[in-house]
């Protein structure tokens, strides 16, 4: 059932490394749903001693992986998991192949003098948003379970120890490929780009040079999606870097990661992005960065360097004319507009102005938009009146169309629920105090249907966090 499918790369790149053993482990949180549908189907004796290091994966072999990136633009020719064992794969019951990691399980070669170990909060936070991030539609990794590990770790202080395990359909990133390029080996990068293409894109025919220009461009595409699925939810990765940038285009790493509150382009929570690099409105620009910094690695599969650039350029340039196509649409479907002329651009500026002027949050003004047009729960959604005279101008846009196609068309991109930021910080200070959260079940249970629109307790959509306060750190 279990296998190591990254091992025909070699040991430079899948390294053999075993995960510690925490035998005073326990399971705090566990995905049930992700258990269940993933095909696993363990049991919780299973749970604990797979994801504690007890008991090894059958037929598998632990590794960590090797790769480089490019952190704040700063290129590491060798980074790698630092702090993460990929103990297995497996093929789940509709045929996809799953990898099964964890995460604070214990120093590699990679970590380059860290502990190798995990606090509790970032396992949680993780636990959550990956749940409320697949539940808003946005691709992504999941996290299966949170186990305890019986011992403290020293961050700003002592500290509960934590194992994410994590489930995904792939650990490939652009810095996969940077390594493989800087190695000078197109034997393994040709491996790598099979195994990439039969898990994510096996629709491409193509063969020879071809295949590579066709991976590129499904890449730019999965990633161009992505960030508008960023955009429409109000998510802030906090650290894009090549080495946190998956090639299928799902999202991985939830660090310093948050939600945005009060709206701004500019918006960036992570304490460690002092010069905005991965500020909100700069992570579409971000995603193409990487997915050149993948094209110049990809060079070492082609013969013909001057027309492998010109193709490669192509499909930067098809990134662009589609994200903007997309871009536009998304604004027209968060305000229910169904047909586009040139003066709704004005409508949507002007909005978008008063947002960032007044500070409105960025969730509860569109969910505020699409009760107003539903008629119902504009008292949990109040429009501010900053947007009074705006709404005027939006009312007399839209006059011409049913309630109920406006409806349909914004409720699949408004969300009326998010994780907000402080109540993350909240269950996080529960289970370091506790070792569980009472708020957590019911709210995550809300989560997982957050389009739809009905009564909440006050405290899940009341916008919390300060603009300039809130601050969020890496998890290592």
């Amino acid at each position: 059932m279990f296998y190591s499918r990254y091992n025909k790369l070699g040991n430079e790149f899948a390294v053999p490394s075993s995960p510690n053993v925490f035998e005073k482990s326990e399971v705090l949180l566990i995905n049930e749903q992700l258990n269940e549908d993933s095909g696993l189907k363990w049991q919780s004796s299973e749970v604990l001693n797979y994801l504690s290091g007890q008991t090894a994966l059958p037929e598998s072999e632990s590794v960590s992986l090797a790769y480089s990136g490019h952190q704040f633009g700063h290129f590491n020719p060798l980074l790698g998991d630092g702090r993460a064992h990929l103990i297995g794969s497996f093929t789940g019951k509709a045929g996809a192949e799953y990898d099964i990691q964890l995460k604070g399980s214990g120093a590699t070669s990679f970590s380059r003098g860290g502990d190798g170990l995990c606090a509790l909060g970032p396992a949680v936070r993780e636990f959550i948003m990956s749940q409320a991030m697949h539940s808003l539609g946005v691709p992504t990794t999941h996290c299966l379970a949170v186990l305890s590990t019986g011992q403290t770790v020293y961050r700003q202080g002592h500290v509960p120890g934590a194992v994410v395990a994590r489930v995904a359909r792939s650990h490939v990133r652009v810095g996969s490929f940077q390594l493989l390029a800087l190695r000078q080996d197109p034997e393994s990068m040709s491996e790598l780009l099979e195994l990439c293409i039969n898990d994510s894109f096996e629709d491409i025919t193509s063969q020879g040079e071809e295949r590579v220009f066709a991976f590129f461009s499904r890449v730019c595409q999965a990633q161009c999606a992505l960030m508008l699925k960023w955009l429409q939810v109000g998510f802030i990765h906090g650290v894009m870097n090549t080495d946190n940038t998956l090639v299928n285009g799902e999202t991985i790493d939830y660090g310093p990661c948050a939600m945005m509150e009060g709206f701004s382009f500019s918006r960036v929570f992570s304490s460690i992005d002092s010069q905005g690099r991965y500020a909100f409105g700069q992570q579409p620009n971000m995603a193409s960065w990487n997915c050149a910094r993948l094209a110049e690695s990809l060079l070492l599969l082609c013969d013909d360097q001057e027309n492998a650039i010109e193709r490669f350029s192509k499909s930067l340039a098809e990134f662009s004319e589609t994200f903007n196509q997309g871009y536009r649409r998304l604004w027209q479907d968060k305000l229910g507009i169904l047909d586009w002329n040139d003066e709704d651009q004005s409508l949507i500026n002007e909005l978008l102005e008063l947002m960032t002027t007044h500070q409105l949050d960025y969730t509860n003004t569109f969910a505020g938009l699409t009760a107003h047009t539903m008629n119902m729960l504009q008292e949990q959604y109040p429009l501010s009146e900053e947007l009074d005279a705006w709404l005027s101008q939006w009312t007399a846009r839209t006059e011409q169309y049913s309630e109920d196609a406006m409806i349909e068309r914004m409720n699949k991109v408004n969300p009326a629920l998010i994780p907000r930021n402080e109540l993350v910080e909240e269950i996080i200070g529960d289970f370091y105090r506790n070792g569980a959260s009472e708020q957590l079940g019911d709210w995550l249970l809300a989560l997982k249907s957050p389009y739809e629109y009905r009564s909440y307790p006050k405290k899940w959509v009341t916008p919390q966090s300060g603009t300039t306060q809130y601050q969020t750190f890496c998890g290592t």
